[in-house]
């Protein structure tokens, strides 16, 4: 039994699917759509991505197989197809290791990540805070994932254990999250909690995941009947997560309408200035000659998906080859392209343990507390990597000369 039959399996067990006519209304696994599933011929036909892309049996088509057989069986008796546990090997020991020591590793990883940072020039007055010890503050205090009153106690820990010389109040703390100079600063620093795993990471996938807000917006729309509808508001995450240890090597904030493919481009080149990139995956949101043609100046292989209104004749010699391998080749060309859904699982990740929401009310804090969520993600996976491997984690210097010269420009930070 393959993956796809094992989720099979798992939606009929526990997702209603409903028969209308000759097809099958089968519930996404991951959000709240459904896809519909039709028996042809030549067998089932689905209209998720997986199977436009495939042109195979996808998870929704064994699932409603699966359906049919547990209603009735030769001799009139009703059966029941249970979902199955998949199990994965899994190094415990280390795994242990790495959960019981990660708040004490974390801090000290963290310490020493933006114990680096350039420190602005001191006007007069009340002395500030040092820049390290802010964003010590900042990114801590979205580890915890409580309120900042609440996290006050953490902080006192961590200012005992002397990764700081003292705790700050917890208003300072907002402040630096509040603070647009800090949004530069902390994508470099993405970038660096990043850099140890140059070695290991050869191969990347670009993807996009939203934050839920505590806001609404309302949308306009003559389809399906029209009239006004009220969705909760998000943010936008877009980033270049590497397939082998989920470390996110780049990433940006964007616009919630804006469309998906013009990131990719500056994700994967950011990428390139501390990786060696081999290959580069994406979805069909990304599928344009600028993208494909920026992963192969950057010498990788692009593995993107082309939309089905694409044809091979164009004036671009990349694109049609690119497009002919995919199409004569498909099964090489899935192999790699699967790599793709670990970008799914760091962005899992993220939610599942620091919220799939941000407390913040401003766009600037939203855009930096989502930002300091992937940091604060990257430094969990070093410490599995270190417990895993043994390794030692090694931070290149603050490279940001941008980031420098304006905080030098506008002294105090909060």
């Amino acid at each position: 039994m393959n993956g796809r039959e094992e989720r099979g399996m798992e939606l009929a067990a526990t997702k209603a699917i409903k028969k209308a006519g000759t097809t099958w209304l089968v519930p996404s696994q991951t959000s709240q759509g459904r896809y519909t599933v039709s028996l042809a011929a030549d067998g089932y036909r689905c209209t998720c991505p997986d199977y436009e892309l495939r042109g195979l049996k996808c998870k929704h088509a064994f699932a409603v197989e699966f359906v049919l057989r547990r209603e009735t069986t030769p001799d009139g008796t009703v059966t029941e197809t249970r979902a199955v546990r998949v199990t994965y090997s899994q190094d415990w020991r280390a795994y242990n290791a790495a959960q019981t020591t990660e708040k004490e590793t974390f801090c000290a990883l963290l310490r020493d990540l933006v114990g680096s940072v350039p420190e602005p020039e001191q006007k007069r007055g009340r002395p500030s805070l040092p820049i390290a010890e802010k964003l010590f503050a900042a990114a801590f205090k979205v580890y915890s994932t409580v309120s900042g009153r609440r996290f006050m106690t953490d902080l006192r820990g961590a200012a005992h254990a002397g990764h700081i010389t003292h705790a700050p109040h917890y208003n300072s703390v907002f402040n630096v999250i509040e603070d647009a100079r800090v949004t530069p600063v902390l994508q470099d620093l993405i970038r660096r909690s990043a850099e140890p795993l140059k070695a290991v990471e050869t191969g990347f996938a670009v993807d996009s995941t939203g934050f839920g807000t505590s806001q609404f917006y309302r949308h306009f729309t003559a389809k399906y009947g029209g009239g006004e509808q009220t969705f909760r508001d998000y943010v936008k995450l877009h980033a270049c997560i590497g397939v082998k240890t989920n470390v996110i090597t780049a990433a940006e904030i964007g616009d919630r309408d804006a469309h998906d493919g013009p990131f990719m481009a500056r994700l994967v080149e950011a990428t390139a200035q501390t990786f060696t990139v081999a290959r580069v995956s994406a979805d069909k949101a990304y599928s344009s000659r600028k993208n494909l043609a920026t992963v192969e100046r950057l010498g990788a292989v692009p593995f993107v998906p082309f939309k089905s209104d694409a044809v091979g004749t164009s004036d671009s010699p990349m694109w049609n080859r690119l497009f002919h391998f995919f199409h004569l080749h498909r099964d090489q060309f899935l192999a790699t392209y699967h790599e793709r859904s670990n970008a799914e699982s760091a962005f899992s990740a993220i939610k599942r343990k620091f919220s799939d929401s941000v407390r913040s009310k401003t766009e600037v804090a939203q855009t930096n507390e989502v930002l300091l969520k992937v940091l604060c993600h990257n430094l969990v996976c070093l410490i599995h990597v270190m417990h895993e491997t043994g390794a030692d984690v090694v931070f290149p210097e603050f490279g940001c000369q941008n980031n420098r010269a304006d905080a030098q420009e506008s002294g105090s930070w909060a």
